[in-house]
């Protein structure tokens, strides 16, 4: 894991980045220059109640 923070702007490009998925892994640059790509987390929407 990287302690180094780095500070977007709008219209900066995302580094590349690679997170677990249902069938494997998939990187950020998978996409780059394919599709659109929107992120979006829900902490806790897969924990039990």
């Amino acid at each position: 894991m990287s302690d180094k923070t780095q500070t977007l702007k709008v219209g900066d490009t995302a580094p590349d980045f690679t997170l677990p998925s249902h069938d494997g892994k998939v990187s950020l640059s998978d996409y780059r220059g394919k599709k659109n790509v929107v992120l979006v987390s829900y902490p806790l929407a897969w924990t039990p109640v």
